[in-house]
Parts: C-alpha cells; structure tokens; sequence
C-alpha cells in the first residue's frame, strides 16, 4: 500500500509540474531563460501554445513567429515544438528541439528566404538574392552551427563586391562530419561555372575551396576580376576565401 501511495503521489507531481510549465506564460520565460542572442518582441500565450509579433537572432528576422509544444518531450528533459514563421518575404517552417544542455535542433526544416537575413552572420554587405532551404537537421549550440544535413538553393545572387548584376542560382549540399560540416557547392544557372566546397569549423571559422570558369554570358566586368585569380593546369581559375560567422 505504501508504494502504491508513493507512486500516486510522484504521478500527482509529475502532472502539477507539467500542467505549471504547459500553462507559463511565455512572455515570463523569455524574460528568465532567452540567451542574449535572441531578441523578441509582442509575446503572447504560453510557452505550451503562444505567438511573438517579431523574432530575431544573429540577424535573422522572422514576424509572426507561432509555437505550439509537444508534452511529451519534457519527460527527457527537452522541449520539442512545432515552429512556424514569416520572413521579409518567403515562410519558415520546422520542428524544433531545445535540451537542457543549450543545444537547438531543427528538424524536417523548410524554408525560403531572403539572403538578405544572412548578411550579418555572413559578413558580406550588401548580400542579396534568395534562398529556399530543405534540411533534415540543423543543430545550434552557443549560437553556433554544430550539424547541418540538407540543402539550399539560391536564386538571383548578388554579392556587390562582385559586380552590380545577379550572379543566378547555386546550389550548396550540407552534411555533418566528425571534424565540423561540410558543403558541396556548385552552380544551377549561375553566369560563372562554379564546383567546390564549403567548411565550417567548431571554433566559428569557415573556408570555401573551389575552381571557377567564366561561361559566355559571364558580364565583362567579372571576367575581368577572374583573370587575377590563378589557374590550375586545366585552365580552371582557383577561388578560394575564408573568416568567421
């Protein structure tokens, strides 16, 4: 009788905790928990079901963000939600996960975006364009990328350093090794044929190794910047960069 008793009372607990954390209200929880990182703005609803008017994060900027959680997840000390946003244009959709130990996992992430929301985070001014995003898993631990499986592609690049017209589309395929994540990247209907390839490290640093060939519509004035960068010995030129997002 004396366990039985024990067991009711632990269920009755369990059941006061998550009814406590399903009915919090959201706007509390941000206010004692949300990292430095993250601003938000217009909360409503609890941290159960609830909405933010603006949400931003290492210049990422969504408006209309919504969230509705999934219970069960709590039992293994993480919270799993359902999360749907609007960008400056485009829509953001995912499954998200965030654990005790400060890492946000996304899943069965789509979206398509403007590149201008990465153009803080990827130290290019004047980064513009759009990009749709297709990704099994995309992990964030203290603000950086810890595992990215999926794909972007990129429509109507235009990076100013390179020229004031569009660069076309690319496309980057993202997988997750043990030494950081790494990408394949390569040209759809670029006006440069472009194939190389994208890392990025734990210590926040990435370098992108590729060869480069000017197509007949490449514009003049890029196939005047090409001829300063070297060439390999099947005439392909060598681009390669790199820094820290």
């Amino acid at each position: 009788m004396i366990v039985r008793n024990r067991g009711l009372v632990l269920l009755a607990v369990l059941t006061v905790v998550v009814a406590l954390v399903i009915t919090f209200p959201a706007r509390i929880a941000y206010q004692w928990i949300s990292p430095p990182f993250v601003q938000m703005s217009g909360i409503q609803g609890t941290v159960w079901n609830g909405s933010a008017r603006e949400f931003a994060t290492n210049g990422v900027y969504l408006r209309d963000l919504t969230w509705r959680m999934h219970p069960l997840g709590l039992f293994t000390g993480k919270a799993n939600y359902d999360i749907s946003g609007t960008p400056v244009s485009g829509f953001f959709e995912s499954e998200v996960t965030v654990s005790l130990g400060g890492t946000l996992a996304l899943t069965n992430l789509s979206a398509s975006v403007p590149l201008q929301m990465f153009e803080e985070a990827s130290n290019i001014a004047g980064l513009r364009g759009n990009a749709s995003l297709q990704f099994e898993r995309f992990e964030l631990t203290a603000g950086r990328a810890a595992a990215m499986d999926g794909t972007v592609d990129v429509a109507n690049l235009l990076v100013p350093l390179l020229g004031s017209a569009s660069l076309g589309g690319y496309r980057a395929e993202f997988y997750t090794q043990n030494n950081g994540i790494v990408a394949s990247v390569e040209d759809t209907d670029g006006v440069v044929d472009v194939a190389g390839s994208l890392q990025l490290n734990p210590d926040k640093t990435y370098a992108f190794r590729g060869q480069v060939v000017a197509k007949p519509n490449t514009p003049d004035s890029l196939q005047n910047q090409l001829r300063y960068l070297p060439k390999n010995d099947r005439g392909q030129h060598e681009l390669s960069f790199e820094g820290q997002y």
